[in-house]
């Protein structure tokens, strides 16, 4: 007999196989493409999540995350009370062991440019994902429970972080509700870093078109599968198992987070750009006024002016006329 499981398994190799509706304990799940799996409660108490991780390949403890989540609904031992989109972004990617293969999928969540575009993997894989989070949205629509609606999208980040776990909060007009700071805070999360313009992200993706509360949300570092502490994440693994059980969510003080705010964006230019500081300098590193923190030969050199930054995913590897870092400053106030 398929198990939710087996059906996952199969996604992160990239062998996914459609499948019929799966008895679950409590509900039953459905196939909504490769590695898009659709959790159907028979009694809904709680509100509509997505879960969705491996938009980046070698992410791998968020995938982790999803395995031990889907084997506790195949043992019973994880209750089903709302609906669920649990998604494996980039299976190919993940087969591959890499953070994607031709270009970033986590920039290419843009209805009209997705449409256009479509000459890599990722592109068709983006195309896919819309597809199906549009499904998902609109067959939701309109519900109403305690607990707002979510899309919470989980990575790794490539470098060691002063915060290892953090949230990125996509630009929208959409207000974060108190309740959600709250419930971020008790999944372990400590710090917050809102954006600043539309960056076409997944989590942004929801934000933007569907107006859910939606996050990109950062779990430590970048691991090969079997090598990612998991007990660091047991607040998300709390938070995640009550979201698909419609339960209340644990909550703590926001007050425990560090707030940030993206001032700008640090793009890559040239063919010679480089980050003037180490490849092991931790996310969220402050620079002082009149330090440099890259040289390019187009854009010319970034020096801090005016106050101190803090520098948050640091890549020079992107492509030109890519984003290369966010310069961000802490809020003195959540």
């Amino acid at each position: 007999m398929t198990t939710l499981s087996a059906v996952l398994a199969a996604a992160l190799a990239d062998r996914c196989q459609p499948f019929l509706p799966l008895r679950l304990p409590g509900g039953q799940a459905l196939d909504r493409g490769p590695g898009i799996i659709e959790l159907c409660p028979e009694v809904v108490h709680g509100a509509p999540t997505i879960i969705s991780a491996g938009i980046h390949g070698n992410e791998t403890a968020p995938l982790e995350l999803l395995a031990a989540l889907a084997g506790a609904i195949d043992a019973g031992t994880q209750a089903l009370g709302a609906p669920v989109l649990l998604i494996v972004g980039h299976p190919s990617a993940i087969v591959a062991g890499e953070r994607y293969l031709q270009t970033n999928l986590n920039r290419l969540f843009k209805r009209d440019s997705a449409a256009a575009d479509v000459t890599t993997d990722e592109h068709t894989r983006a195309a896919r994902l819309m597809t199906a989070v549009d499904a998902f949205w609109a067959a939701h629509a309109g519900t109403t429970h305690h607990e707002p609606a979510l899309h919470l999208d989980m990575h790794t980040a490539i470098r060691a972080s002063q915060y290892p776990q953090f949230v990125v909060e996509p630009y929208s007009h959409v207000t974060t509700p108190d309740a959600t700071w709250q419930a971020l805070s008790g999944a372990g999360m400590q710090a917050v870093l809102s954006q600043h313009r539309h960056s076409w992200t997944f989590s942004h993706y929801s934000r933007h078109y569907h107006e859910v509360v939606a996050f990109t949300l950062e779990l430590g570092q970048v691991a090969g599968f079997g090598h990612n502490d998991l007990s660091r994440l047991t607040g998300m693994q709390r938070w995640l198992s009550q979201r698909v059980a419609g339960g209340v969510s644990p909550c703590a003080e926001p007050a425990a987070m560090d707030f940030f705010q993206v001032v700008d964006e640090l793009m890559r230019e040239g063919d010679d750009f480089a980050l003037a500081f180490a490849n092991d300098t931790p996310n969220f590193t402050r620079f002082e006024v009149g330090q440099t923190i890259a040289t390019d030969s187009v854009a010319g050199p970034v020096v801090v002016r005016d106050a101190p930054l803090h520098v948050v995913f640091p890549n020079a590897q992107v492509e030109r006329g890519a984003r290369a870092a966010l310069l961000v400053r802490p809020l003195a106030t959540a």
